[in-house]
């Protein structure tokens, strides 16, 4: 089958060995790896194993898929068994499958609906439009739990504070509640939402979805059912429901429809009006390690990837919360990870767990904070040390020893840019001399989200693109964009989210001009001059590959 595909696909050398690698991590067939490798498309996988096996090629997004052939089983059986029926005639049930050869699966499908199953060859892409439509179909059922909610009668207002908190976990147990608070964690995954955030006010309670960066809001639940959603929510984060005084931390796994575990990060905040929650939605599935994928230009990568292969130094990964620090600082622990390697983090909270990795999770409250892990991590014999946070002039400063004693390490700061983030140790109370010396490179980014390819319009605001920087050849090429809006991105104009950069390296000039007091200001204009791509200059670059529009990178971008 190796032979056939690679003559039948033509691929090249570099395609097979790329394939090859795949197929050795995951332990799948070659196939397969050509697919997950990306040197194949769908639709080339489908055709080809369609010949290889002998079945029928069947496009299910384009079929009337009626519900009741659906409703052989759930949506969560079909997602998981990556397969939609698309007709049914007598004891037959027609599939569409992306995995024909899985017997397993077809054998339970057969058992579940008491019928034969005959399996017709589709995308995967083709499947989950299928399933996605059929959610959306199932969305109106939270009008009807709603409606539901407004017939409950809830706690009268004149009950004790003992009587009430019986009512709340009375009612945080009762099937509106349940159902609520379940939908709302599938809709938020079904979106691929980063963030849920529940807030009540004075006379409104309303739960709004992080996407793609930017709040929507998707609902407003009645708002004398807040205490049970919210007690209903902490129930399941195995929290404690009657402190309703002090913030609290918990965690949520569940599963998704196709079967993949998700862990939700769940905090609550007492607010004037009652609790805030907000969950963080933390799915391995989308976690994106490759270094290579992160939307660095070639310049910045290159930079960054020799900072971090040196033997000893510091490489500072910074940017506000939400900017994708975490997933730059794993991709670059993925690059490092090797069996001769001894890797040690200290982090809060731990959002995912790396094979290979030795992770710590700070507990402020029992005295590990991450001047004491790193102290600890010192006696482990380690090669790489990652560091979550330098929150303080202690973890700073055995963070810096660490780098100046034979031990790479890695961390965040919470900084604007690149060169002010020298001066931000140095205000810490560093010494100066240390920082010139310990740190070998600084990452400053910043999240822009990616325009949709179905309804971008080319950008006709010449003023505006000149006034950002670009040239007058820049700004006239084709190929900028700017956001329309359509039923694929929600009407937003705009789906999924990529980086901008910029990478500075510490350079002798830069060491010199540390150790001179030099401001930031000074050492932006002499990183420029050495080549630094700045995070504006990335976000022209991207704009003019299609990727972002001008607003994405005035947004988060400054010249």
């Amino acid at each position: 089958m190796v032979d056939e595909l690679i003559s039948w696909a033509g691929l090249e050398s570099e395609q097979v060995h790329k394939a090859r690698s795949v197929q050795g991590e995951k332990r799948i067939d070659f196939p397969r790896a050509c697919l997950a490798a990306g040197v194949i498309s769908e639709e080339q996988y489908r055709d080809f194993m369609a010949a290889h096996l002998g079945l029928p090629v069947v496009d299910p997004s384009r079929m009337q898929v009626c519900r009741e052939t659906l409703g052989q089983l759930d949506r969560s059986a079909w997602a998981r068994y990556q397969a939609v029926p698309f007709f049914v005639h007598q004891d037959r049930l027609y599939l569409a499958c992306f995995e024909p050869d899985n017997i397993t699966a077809l054998d339970d499908i057969q058992f579940m609906t008491g019928m034969q199953a005959l399996p017709h060859l589709a995308t995967l892409s083709s499947i989950q439009l299928v399933l996605d439509r059929l959610a959306d179909k199932d969305s109106g059922r939270m009008d009807d739990i709603l409606a539901q909610m407004e017939a409950e009668e809830g706690p009268d207002a004149g009950e004790g504070p003992e009587k009430e908190e019986a009512s709340t976990m009375e009612a945080a147990s009762q099937a509106p509640v349940v159902k609520m608070v379940n939908l709302i964690i599938q809709e938020a995954i079904r979106k691929k939402a980063s963030d849920i955030h529940i807030e009540p006010y004075e006379k409104d309670f309303r739960v709004r979805l992080r996407l793609d960066g930017m709040l929507t809001e998707v609902m407003r639940p009645p708002i004398r059912m807040k205490n049970a959603l919210i007690s209903r929510l902490k129930i399941m984060s195995h929290l404690n429901i009657a402190e309703k005084r002090l913030p609290q931390d918990g965690r949520i796994k569940v599963r998704s429809q196709e079967g993949t575990p998700i862990e939700f990060r769940v905090s609550i905040l007492p607010t004037l009006f009652g609790e805030k929650v907000v969950m963080r939605i933390l799915d391995k599935s989308m976690l994106q390690v490759d270094m290579h994928d992160l939307g660095l230009e070639d310049h910045s990568l290159k930079v960054f990837e020799e900072a971090i292969k040196r033997p000893y130094g510091m490489v500072l990964v910074t940017g506000p919360t939400g900017s994708g620090k975490t997933t730059t600082l794993y991709s670059a622990i993925m690059e490092l990870n090797q069996e001769g390697v001894n890797i040690s983090t200290a982090e809060d909270p731990v959002e995912f767990s790396l094979h290979g990795v030795n992770q710590v999770q700070v507990q402020e409250t029992v005295g590990l904070n991450f001047a004491s892990v790193l102290r600890s991590f010192l006696r482990q014999d380690p090669d790489v040390i990652l560091v979550g946070e330098i929150r303080d002039l202690e973890t700073a400063e055995i963070a810096v020893k660490a780098a100046l004693t034979g031990h790479l390490v890695l961390a965040t700061l919470h900084t604007n840019d690149a060169p002010s983030t020298l001066t931000r140790l140095l205000n810490m109370g560093v010494d100066s001399f240390l920082v010139a010396s310990s740190i070998n490179a600084i990452m400053s980014q910043r999240l822009v989200r990616r325009l949709c390819p179905s309804c971008r319009v080319p950008e006709t605001d010449q003023e505006l693109l000149k006034a950002m920087g670009m040239s007058s050849q820049e700004s006239g090429q084709d190929g900028i964009f700017r956001a329309a809006g359509c039923e694929e991105c929600n009407n937003t104009g705009y789906k999924g989210r990529t980086g901008v950069y910029e990478v500075m390296p510490v350079t002798h000039q830069i060491q010199e001009m540390v150790l001179a007091g030099k401001s930031d200001l000074d050492l932006r204009r002499a990183a420029v001059e050495e080549g630094m791509i700045t995070m504006r200059k990335s976000g022209l670059i991207k704009m003019s590959q299609g990727m972002t529009s001008a607003q994405e990178v005035l947004r988060v971008t400054v010249n």
